[in-house]
């Protein structure tokens, strides 16, 4: 396999059309899988993915040909890059044509570096705990995965830019009887994760089991810890996108523009994706295969920077590519690969339990799915615990719900925010698990019917 720096110089060498543009990323993985307090798979392997974009100009216009591959044989190199320009010669002019950004050819200090790598050993923290775990009574079930992401762009104007990202999680489910749990955790390396806190946390969750109560459909005041506030957000974020505001399409549109300035809630929340946050931190630039109203391969190399969606309880920005942003008159604004959300007071989810005359504690949330894009209408299930909250303390569990809910709505509604710390959110943890959430207090969570869900 040759290296990744070498593959973007032949490619962009190869090519006969006007511009071009090649990513390359190598990707190593390990993973663990545990079941019955047993180990039952691990492994590691590497790959390679490499795409090269052809653009075509002609007539003021742009055509866009993209073709990916996974083969690391260096003979087929011109192959790609002839399959990208036939494509990008049949293709419609391109809506988001720009002028691309450009470089000096060279790349910063980081480009010659080779790929990172992992290993098992990554894991080496986890298994004395684990291995505590698995000589308990409860049934342990979970996953520990990490992954290293080392991804070259290079074009023919001149951008060369590198970016390894490190991306790793541990989830364990334990059951006890009929009851069962869930807690999780996302880190760079695993050096800051403590199994013995996770089983202690779950071994609290699975002891309010003791005890269960059945509950009808209704609306509750409702305790969300982080993970399940960062499900909620998540697609808050994905629907912020410029385009689909101004043509009216989404629940930030509004007549004859956008919700941008619209004020949420008089909590000075902040939801906001920065590439420079620490140990949540994701590629500074803009490097993608495909464009989308959100993204464009016009703007690959391009500096992407923090954005924040909500700033002070206010709507304050929607995702824009350069070429919308124009159209538009709006701020250039890249969707970024984490998501924090900060502006509540110091207290932490124990205390908001404790301020709870009655009222639930949702700890997890499963398959959401958007209903209405108008409103931001999400639909999902509770899984893994939900519980009673009497006088302060947790008392019970209560049977499962279908809950209907918008983040919008809720950001509209919520009494209470506490202390924002990194979190792993359960639903989107194989697509986005760079978050730090509080936990939040909303007084009358719709949960519209009863699930048979366990």
């Amino acid at each position: 396999m040759i290296p990744a720096q070498e593959l973007v110089e032949r490619a962009l060498a190869l090519s006969t059309v006007d511009e071009a543009m090649v990513l390359v990323t190598d990707a190593g993985e390990a993973s663990l899988r545990w079941a019955g307090n047993s180990m039952t798979t691990n492994g590691v392997s590497t790959s390679r993915s490499w795409t090269v974009v052809s653009i075509v100009r002609e007539n003021g216009s742009a055509r866009v040909g993209a073709v990916t591959s996974s083969t690391v044989d260096a003979a087929a190199i011109a192959d790609v890059v002839r399959a990208s320009e036939d494509a990008a010669w049949s293709a419609q002019p391109a809506e988001d044509a720009m002028d691309l950004p450009t470089g000096d050819g060279v790349g910063g200090a980081d480009w010659a570096e080779g790929p990172a790598t992992t290993g098992v050993e990554v894991f080496a923290g986890l298994v004395p705990g684990l291995a505590d775990g698995f000589a308990g009574a409860d049934r342990l079930y979970g996953f520990a995965h990490h992954q290293v992401h080392s991804t070259w762009l290079g074009t023919s104007a001149g951008v060369r830019r590198r970016y390894t990202q490190p991306t790793g999680s541990i989830e364990i489910n334990g059951k006890r009887g009929d009851a069962s749990a869930w807690v999780g955790s996302a880190s760079l390396d695993f050096t800051d994760v403590s199994v013995p806190q996770l089983l202690a946390d779950l071994d609290t969750r699975l002891g309010w089991s003791d005890r269960t109560v059945a509950l009808p459909a209704g609306r509750y005041e409702t305790v969300l810890p982080p993970s399940a506030v960062s499900d909620l957000m998540i697609p808050l974020m994905w629907a912020m996108e410029g385009r689909g505001a101004q043509e009216g399409h989404t629940a930030l549109s509004r007549g004859g523009g956008t919700r941008v300035g619209e004020r949420l809630t008089d909590i000075p929340l902040t939801l906001y994706s920065d590439p420079h946050a620490d140990r949540l931190g994701y590629a500074p630039f803009v490097a993608t295969t495909a464009s989308s109203d959100t993204l464009s391969v016009f703007d690959n190399g391009m500096d992407a920077g923090r954005v924040d969606w909500i700033r002070g309880g206010v709507i304050n920005a929607l995702a824009y590519p350069r070429a919308a942003a124009a159209e538009f008159a709006a701020p250039v604004a890249v969707p970024g690969d984490n998501l924090l959300l900060t502006g509540g007071s110091e207290a932490a989810l124990d205390d908001m339990v404790a301020r709870t005359e009655r009222g639930l504690l949702l700890t997890t949330l499963w398959y959401l799915r958007e209903v209405d894009p108008a409103t931001a209408l999400l639909t999902g299930l509770t899984r893994d615990g939900v519980y009673l909250i009497e006088d302060g303390a947790v008392t019970a569990a209560v049977n499962n719900f279908r809950f209907n809910e918008s983040p919008l709505d809720l950001l509209r509604r919520v009494t209470e925010v506490g202390a924002t710390e990194p979190t792993l959110p359960r639903e989107w943890k194989d697509w986005f698990t760079r978050t730090a959430m509080p936990p939040m207090r909303i007084p009358d969570f719709h949960m519209s019917s009863v699930s048979q869900a366990q």
